[in-house]
């Protein structure tokens, strides 16, 4: 028998590591910015074309590459950051992996031009799927540029799971974002399709935020320094009434290198408890100092999932800092480090075991991490047995309760119900059918009633805009701007009346009829937030989602249902909707409880 392992070759290694350093373009823009920031650049552009689909380019003036260097650096795990095991673990330079460049390499066209400051002439490489094109002396100016022409090229299967060109160029924009938060001392430049999209230039963290994210957060920023011997932070966080319903302006950074944590965040929102309101989300934009031995970056190859050496500590110290900010400008109570108990006891300011502390508060992740819920949509055709497993889904196990397909209730109670209906905590109605109660809930009634009005609406293009007497100013972050600027003409078409001005803000002129004034923004935002999520249901359309958070909101306002001739018509306009079973996001509207459920229910046990 012949053996059967081969050595891969070196191509072939390349677009496998490539799998996972390059994964859009998005990634591109990330590993050539943080190679600009290690070569000590004070001046750095991004130029992207097609979101970066066509191009991505970084050109800096940081210290350039000698002609032999300039080739190394496209070898795997060639590397200028460490010499040895021992550098791994005291890392301060964004990579270190020596990963970036071949991988880029082998899934794309690149062409890098570089010089040193002590060089009379630089160097251009031309280097197409791992293969050297050219290599020959060039005049360019001290520092580096590097182009990336046409990723995936060779990988037409990648290329094809590119997303569109909104949703790539919003990942571009989310990790400009992210570095130039990092670095407020450096000037970048962002250039979309040769329009300048930023101008920053070098300034204080505070005016970085507010030249990047908007002139709107600057009345809302409460600044964060708190020093210790095993933790520094600071930077700035908004107050509770600048809190938002879409995430996206919540940035965490340690040691200066952007990370995403949830343990973090949920000390974060811990700290604001009973201060915004259920469901939304504060500005922040933090930066935590420690020593690099205490903390693991090398854990992934996009480098935003690291490991504490103490989790609980980051976790004490992060909320009581965040209190400390607030309580400052009496917007909190104070909470001293000195007297927080919780903090004094952990294991890593006692210095009682040299091994790493890995527990981490089971409570809270709990709380961080909640289950996704799914949505299911059934029609009438679907049958009982279909209904039945729509039930066994979202219901709560209720075995003593006869269950019944709504096509049944349809045909055979509810339209002969003439009896008394009866209001319940302000939440459910009560009626009588001929096999016993149905049990409706009001508000989710409520939003089937409002969706099926607008779907008519939209559908016959009758949905008209309510103007405002005075407009509103609508300022959302970078990334967001580009997905509303999408959507105008779907929300337009609905009902709203949006235009933009030379500050890069929307002017919300109108709404949708049947919207009360001062919920436009609270509804957009709820809107923003579920599209940027809308890959996870590939089943429903944008509009569709549009007119679900629509209903949502007006049933939201809707009146409290006093009268009961009020109530029946709510039941009646309920059943005459084409799926009154199941609000549109898939939760259960009514139930029936048929005799035999309810003399059961009086039985003893």
């Amino acid at each position: 028998m012949s053996d059967v392992i081969n050595l891969l070759s070196d191509h072939i290694a390349n677009q496998i590591a490539a799998g996972e350093v390059v994964q859009r373009p998005s990634s591109l823009v990330k590993e050539l910015m943080e190679n600009a920031l290690d070569a000590e650049a004070t001046e750095i552009q991004l130029i992207i074309k097609d979101a970066g689909k066509e191009l991505v380019q970084v050109v800096d003036n940081g210290i350039g590459m000698s002609p032999t260097d300039a080739r190394m650096s496209f070898e795997r795990h060639a590397t200028s950051k460490i010499k040895n095991i021992q550098d791994l673990f005291t890392i301060r330079t964004m990579g270190f992996r020596g990963e970036a460049l071949a991988s880029i390499a082998a899934v794309a066209q690149v062409e890098l031009k570089t010089k040193r400051d002590q060089d009379e002439i630089g160097t251009k490489i031309i280097i197409e799927g791992t293969q050297v094109i050219t290599q020959e002396p060039v005049v360019v100016n001290k520092g580096t540029s590097i182009s990336v022409k046409n990723l995936f090229f060779n990988v037409p299967a990648r290329r094809h799971f590119l997303k569109s060109t909104t949703t790539e160029l919003k990942h571009n924009l989310d990790e400009f974002t992210r570095i130039a938060l990092a670095y407020p001392a450096i000037q970048f430049k962002f250039w979309n399709n040769q329009v300048e999209q930023f101008n920053l230039t070098a300034g204080t963290l505070k005016q970085r935020i507010v030249g990047l994210l908007g002139n709107h957060l600057e009345k809302n920023l409460v600044p964060v320094e708190e020093e210790t011997e095993v933790l520094k932070i600071r930077g700035f966080i908004g107050k509770p009434q600048s809190a938002t319903k879409t995430r996206g302006n919540q940035f965490f950074f340690i040691n200066n290198r952007f990370i995403k944590n949830a343990y973090l965040h949920h000390a974060v929102m811990q700290a604001y408890e009973s201060l915004i309101e259920k469901e939304s989300f504060p500005f922040y934009v933090l930066f935590l100092e420690i020593d690099p031995t205490r903390v693991d970056v090398n854990v992934h190859p996009t480098k935003q999932e690291v490991k504490f050496e103490d989790d609980r500590l980051m976790y004490a110290y992060l909320q009581a800092a965040i209190k400390h900010a607030l309580a400052r400008f009496n917007i909190a109570p104070s909470l001293d480090f000195s007297l927080n108990a919780a903090i004094q006891h952990l294991p890593s300011l006692q210095n009682t075991s040299d091994q790493p502390s890995n527990a981490i508060g089971t409570s809270y992740l709990q709380q961080a991490f909640q289950q996704k819920n799914q949505t299911y949509f059934i029609d009438k055709k679907d049958g009982l047995e279909k209904w039945k497993e729509l039930y066994a889904i979202n219901a709560p196990t209720a075995p003593d309760l006869a269950v019944q397909a709504p096509e049944l209730i349809l045909d055979n109670e509810v339209a002969t119900t003439t009896n008394t209906v009866l209001m319940v905590q302000g939440a459910y109605l009560v009626s009588t059918v001929k096999s016993g109660l149905i049990l409706i809930h009001i508000k989710r009634a409520q939003e089937r009633i409002w969706y099926e009005r607008l779907k008519t609406d939209y559908e016959k293009e009758q949905l008209v805009s309510q103007q405002l007497l005075f407009p509103t100013s609508y300022a959302v972050a970078p990334s967001d701007a580009i997905l509303l600027e999408e959507i105008l003409p779907d929300l337009r078409r609905i009902g709203f009346d949006i235009a933009t001005n030379d500050a890069k803000e929307f002017i919300i002129k109108g709404t949708p009829s049947g919207l009360q004034q001062g919920e436009e923004t609270r509804i957009l935002e709820t809107l923003l937030e579920q599209l940027k999520h809308a890959a996870d249901d590939i089943h429903s359309s944008r509009v569709e989602r549009l007119m679900v958070q629509m209903a949502k909101q007006f049933s939201r306002n809707t009146l409290p249902i006093n009268h009961q001739e009020a109530q029946q018509l709510l039941i009646d306009e309920l059943f005459a909707c084409q799926q009154p079973s199941i609000t549109p996001d898939g939760q259960l509207i009514f139930n029936l409880i048929n005799k035999d459920a309810l003399d059961a229910l009086l039985e003893n046990k």
